[in-house]
């Protein structure tokens, strides 16, 4: 697998080079209100525009129906990454089409410039191979070599991924070459005690991954929503908590499998209940004594007591996903007292992306507390699941 290194080895002045980079950042209106994926993939565009290349970025945002829509506009992030450049960052107003064709066309040496939501054309995500050749066809015309460093994206086999990768002389960017090692610290070359938390809504999410790490980690914490699926296999009442009865009888069999495998498998204790979704009064009660007609919405302070204990003596850690609502003030105690615990320890702490990347950044925290945020929660979960990740294998291939 080529590397953003051989790119710039080979010399990249006057050569255009298209990124795939991942700028689906979380928006207010058109204001960014987590620019932490914009400032990660700034040090491979930076290296290449510095070096002379004229470069071509191209990314998605939200979830666009395979047309132009405004509010799925990339045009804050360009804003922002010309911010964080120092130099005006052009946006197209489409991807392939003319005006594409003309910002291209205007570049110079060292320029960076931005296409228009490639999920705005539907060919993007199609399942079609010919369609999705198809684009990646139009997007290779614009460039002499590609560099893939949209690590939130490199599990989809998608046409500015996977497709385009085939086209041109293809280059792993410096974000994604920095994901995939710390993915395989997890992996091939960990220490121990290695203990894993996971959060976030739904178990059925997890589902691949919690079967693959049963069978590698020490220590398994479990907190969020999908806690209550856990809690409710063990026989407890969990209220109107969210629950998936249909993952009811998997999750018995990770308990049973836990068990047989001498693997800790940690449930919260107590828990922060309350009657409706987002009402800020609330009682603390243990697990056995959930009421029927409310919901828990954040692990309690006992339960934040334990996890925080059993990641104390651990040697690796990854976490992924809330402990609770911790967009509300009231339900972020869980989430907090977690990435405390991860910024107190001395092991390698490695924070899953999404929400948990996001919460990091809300919650105030120090970003240099732990040993590496990853950009993409999905791309981390289905690489410790095991799966192949189109994007990395078509660089590898």
């Amino acid at each position: 697998m080529k590397t953003l290194s051989d790119l710039l080895a080979e010399g990249v002045a006057g050569r255009r080079v298209l990124v795939r980079a991942d700028l689906n950042v979380p928006l207010d209106g058109d204001k960014i209100t987590d620019d932490g994926r914009v400032r990660a993939s700034v040090p491979t565009i930076k290296a290449l525009a510095d070096a002379g290349a004229r470069v071509i970025v191209t990314a998605h945002l939200g979830r666009p129906k395979g047309e132009p829509d405004p509010k799925f506009s990339l045009a804050p992030a360009a804003a922002r990454l010309g911010e964080l450049l120092g130099t005006e960052v052009p946006l197209a107003s489409d991807l392939v089409g003319p005006s594409a064709t003309s910002v291209v066309g205007a570049l110079t040496d060292g320029g960076v410039v931005m296409l228009e939501n490639v999920r705005f054309d539907a060919r993007e995500t199609s399942k079609v191979d010919a369609e999705r050749a198809e684009l990646a066809d139009e997007l290779a015309s614009f460039a002499d070599a590609f560099v893939s460093d949209g690590f939130g994206v490199v599990h989809r086999k998608q046409a500015s991924v996977y497709d385009v990768a085939q086209k041109l002389p293809a280059y792993v960017g410096g974000l994604v070459e920095a994901e995939l090692g710390v993915l395989k610290k997890l992996t091939d070359d960990l220490e121990r005690p290695y203990v894993v938390a996971l959060g976030g809504s739904k178990v059925s999410d997890k589902l691949g991954v919690i079967a693959n790490l049963l069978s590698k980690v020490d220590r398994l914490l479990i907190g969020g929503g999908m806690a209550y699926t856990f809690l409710k296999a063990q026989g407890h009442e969990v209220g109107t908590s969210l629950l998936q009865e249909d993952q009811l009888d998997q999750v018995k069999g990770f308990l049973a499998e836990a068990e047989k495998r001498g693997v800790e498998l940690v449930l919260p204790v107590d828990v922060l209940v309350t009657a409706e979704f987002g009402n800020v009064e609330h009682d603390v009660v243990a697990i056995s004594d959930i009421p029927a007609d409310k919901m828990g919405l954040d692990i309690g302070p006992k339960s934040r007591e334990l996890f925080a204990s059993k990641l104390a003596d651990a040697k690796t850690v990854f976490w992924n996903g809330p402990m609770g609502v911790f967009e509300i003030e009231t339900y972020a105690g869980g989430t907090r007292a977690v990435a405390e615990a991860l910024v107190k320890s001395e092991a390698f702490t490695v924070v899953g992306g999404g929400d948990s990347a996001a919460a990091v950044r809300a919650l105030g925290l120090p970003e240099d507390g732990f040993s590496h945020i990853s950009t993409g929660g999905g791309a981390s979960l289905e690489y410790l699941e095991g799966k192949e990740l189109p994007g990395i294998s078509v660089l590898e291939s």
